[in-house]
């Protein structure tokens, strides 16, 4: 296990909001066997740790993490598996990847999820969604480890959820393997049609040619999107170092150069403060800050 892990790995290529930071330690796990034993040695060692996803909804920090940052990146957490309507996702699989699989075994329920760059753990922990759509509509019961490393599936029905959050983000000490989900019978062409449509959407009304994290806050309300607070108060465009309000959509902070976590941070703060101060609003951050 340890023989596995690398030394001084940089993390730029494994967010998407491409901040040139790094890592003392990186591994990734053959199974979940390594993955209990590197947590009994990290625990032995006192080493700090975290799980990283695709990157996709995190702010990393500049400088180098002194800990471990793990990633479930192998074929053992990249599994899907099905029984009839139910559809078993490891927790390394990427949504769109798992949107077009169910689609080719003739289901439907994740077509939302075709334009998310995440994993399936990743969507579990924060209830990704879009579209009125999110992860746990279709989800049956998720397989983790504990804090003491031990296997542990809980049905939906036994875990607290919301609105872009979980029992797994509530809990972060336990480590998501993966989700059975159920999902409808669907045709092909309806469900790729769809995709089509939203695909367009999306071009027209969001920065994909930046790099970016997706949304930066939380709708308050279906009414009130984050989007059009932060255009009301005039920050479209407005930019701190490399960071800025993205102009095709005001809650993407897009990275148009060598942007910095400081920048990201530095930008989403004066965001929540000119909302707070003339609309009297508390944005909440729907993206996750790793400090170190």
């Amino acid at each position: 296990m340890k023989e596995q892990m690398k030394e001084y790995v940089s993390l730029k290529n494994k967010n998407t909001y491409r901040i040139d930071t790094s890592t003392r330690y990186y591994y990734e796990p053959e199974n979940k066997e390594d993955l209990q034993e590197f947590l009994k040695y990290a625990k032995t060692k006192q080493l700090d740790y975290f799980l990283l996803g695709n990157g996709s909804n995190v702010i990393l920090s500049d400088t180098m993490y002194p800990g471990v940052v793990v990633k479930l990146n192998t074929s053992e957490f990249q599994k899907i598996e099905y029984n009839g309507s139910e559809v078993w996702a490891g927790s390394g699989v990427m949504m769109p990847k798992l949107a077009q699989n169910i689609i080719e075994h003739g289901l439907k329920g994740l077509e939302w999820a075709s334009g998310i760059p995440g994993t399936v753990g990743g969507s579990v922990f924060g209830n990704a969604g879009a579209y009125n759509e999110a992860t746990f509509d279709h989800l049956l019961s998720v397989t983790y480890l504990d804090a003491e490393g031990k296997v542990q599936t809980k049905t939906k029905e036994n875990l607290t959820y919301g609105y872009r959050t979980s029992y797994f983000k509530e809990h972060p000490e336990n480590i998501i393997l993966g989700a059975t989900f159920l999902f409808e019978k669907g045709t092909k062409e309806e469900s790729k049609k769809l995709i089509e449509s939203r695909l367009e959407r999306r071009l027209q009304s969001q920065p994909l040619n930046y790099p970016s994290a997706g949304s930066v806050f939380r709708n308050p309300s279906p009414e009130l999107p984050s989007w059009k607070l932060i255009d009301e108060v005039g920050l479209k465009g407005y930019r701190i170092g490399d960071a800025m309000v993205s102009e095709k959509h005001a809650n993407f902070i897009i990275n148009v150069g060598v942007a910095t976590g400081k920048d990201i941070e530095s930008l989403i703060q004066l965001i929540k403060d000119k909302v707070k101060k003339e609309k009297n609003v508390e944005l909440v951050l729907e993206q996750e800050i790793k400090r170190w």
